[in-house]
């Protein structure tokens, strides 16, 4: 695989040679208006790329002690990390943690073999002293790798091996399954279901995430799309497509889609009431959400593709911005009934992926008439712009499902 580097650059904001053990923090070209810190300035810190870089220095007119601290914010370890200094700025006598190398204008700082690798969250601590005076201006230029960086994911016929390899370490994600009480759509009683939920790698209530919620085919409960345990592929092409930093990483939701106990078949049409008063408070209640129509999805494979058009498009375009149709069932609305749904809504829609296999004798026909054409009848999609039509060689099954959940979570919250 190759490699890919992230250079990021902090240039360390001046200090004043008086204000002894005052800590400059790193600012990144936006910064340098700023006044330069003066006899009594407060320290400022700049972040870039999740990397964060601090000093202290201590003069004493003859020399002069510098201390850096480098702390990964990011979510990733960094593989490699170099800081170069101006020699106009500084004379270094000796260091610790870092090994030295000069070039006619700069030093070199580079980590020793046992902090190469700073870990997510991680902090190291490394410096030099210096001789003679300095003018209480000193610059450093900082670059890192993160060598698992390699976005080469594409809108495909094929999902590469690299995006479905299933990851334990880092990048995984968590899957896990959750309860939540719902209405039964047949009389009205509750009851306790049950969904698998998909965590990001990292994942922290300091951050909101959007939310995709996959739905399953007529035969199928939470558990279709296999995303209920650390084998699942859905888990493996979200964790690859964040890990290799193709995707802001997202939230996904497999509920069961029948909106009854006893997980009739009619229940399938019922499911909106379900995801507007029960599913989507409970996510937004006990996740750390954004909560709003511009970062929710709604995708499904057959049957759940006929209620991402009926019941997301349909019924819930307040609720979901984005939508995935794989394989979309026979009583899918055609697109003229979507259109005629959609005329007097002022909602936007941000996106609207389908696919279907050519040779699938069960939903070909349904899901070109609900989408195919969609953009001709109605002015709210737009071919190459908020909408895309797929179809290729395949059948009703999971290589194209799994197909058209790779190439939608690419296609989401962009």
């Amino acid at each position: 695989m190759k490699n890919k580097k992230l250079f990021t650059t902090a240039l360390v904001l001046a200090l004043s040679v008086s204000s002894l053990g005052m800590t400059a923090k790193a600012a990144n070209d936006d910064a340098t208006a700023l006044n330069y810190v003066k006899e009594n300035a407060e320290s400022t810190l700049v972040s870039k790329n999740g990397v964060d870089i601090s000093y202290d220095l201590n003069s004493w007119g003859t020399g002069y002690w510098v201390g850096y601290k480098l702390t990964n914010n990011s979510k990733y370890a960094l593989k490699n990390w170099t800081v170069k200094l101006s020699k106009e700025q500084v004379k270094i006598d000796s260091s610790w943690c870092v090994n030295i190398e000069t070039t006619d204008d700069e030093y070199i700082l580079t980590p020793l073999s046992w902090n190469t690798n700073v870990a997510s969250g991680a902090t190291i601590e490394f410096g030099f002293l210096g001789v003679g005076e300095t003018d209480g201006k000193i610059e450093a230029d900082i670059e890192f790798t993160k060598d698992h960086y390699d976005p080469t994911a594409t809108i495909s016929d094929s999902i590469p091996e690299k995006y479905s390899e299933i990851r334990n370490d880092e990048g995984a994600g968590t899957v896990k399954t959750i309860s939540y009480t719902a209405h039964d759509s047949e009389n009205g009683n509750t009851y306790t279901k049950k969904a698998n939920i998909y965590l990001p790698a990292n994942y922290s209530e300091d951050k909101k995430y959007n939310v995709l919620y996959l739905l399953h085919g007529i035969g199928g409960d939470e558990n279709e799309w296999g995303m209920y345990n650390d084998e699942s592929k859905v888990k493996a092409i979200m964790d690859n497509l964040a890990y290799y930093g193709d995707i802001d990483s997202f939230i996904v939701v497999t509920p069961n889609g029948k909106a009854s106990e006893s997980g009739s078949i009619p229940s399938f049409y019922n499911f909106g009431a379900e995801l507007r008063n029960d599913l989507i408070p409970y996510i937004d209640s006990h996740y750390s959400t954004y909560a709003d129509r511009d970062h929710r999805a709604c995708a499904g494979l057959s049957m759940g593709g006929m209620q991402t058009i009926n019941i997301g498009i349909g019924e819930c375009v307040d609720l979901f911005s984005y939508f995935g149709a794989f394989s979309a069932a026979p009583t899918s609305n055609p697109a003229s009934k979507t259109a005629e749904l959609l005329a007097d809504k002022d909602y936007p829609i941000h996106y609207f992926y389908n696919i279907c296999g050519l040779q699938d004798g069960i939903a070909y026909w349904s899901a070109s008439a609900a989408a195919k054409n969609l953009p001709e009848v109605c002015d709210k999609f737009v071919d190459g712009e908020n909408f895309m039509w797929q179809e290729l060689d395949g059948e009703h099954n999971f290589d194209i499902w799994y197909l058209g959940f790779y190439n939608f979570a690419q296609k989401a919250f962009k």
